[in-house]
């Protein structure tokens, strides 16, 4: 079991294969949701903190979506939580 504010690869992937182009991984109520643009319009999600959306996601891995650069990804991403104090 994960941290609960610990971005995974699973994460990333899931965020991948997100039918909404807007899609995003958020930190909500202590964990990482992959949260699409329709989520947020409901109370559970209002107020999520947007940590990388899938479009920026995109960009980073450049096309590299194996397990090592979602691994790297979800490594930098996680020491960002931990710098915001998540």
């Amino acid at each position: 079991m994960t941290e609960p504010q610990t971005i995974t690869a699973d994460h990333l992937r899931a965020l991948l294969a997100a039918d909404d182009a807007d899609a995003f991984i958020g930190l909500i109520g202590g964990g990482v949701e992959v949260i699409e643009s329709a989520q947020l319009d409901g109370e559970e999600r209002r107020g999520a903190f947007e940590m990388i959306s899938r479009a920026e996601l995109e960009e980073r891995l450049g096309g590299e979506a194996d397990d090592e650069h979602l691994q790297a990804e979800a490594d930098a991403l996680t020491a960002s939580v931990q710098e915001l104090g998540g």
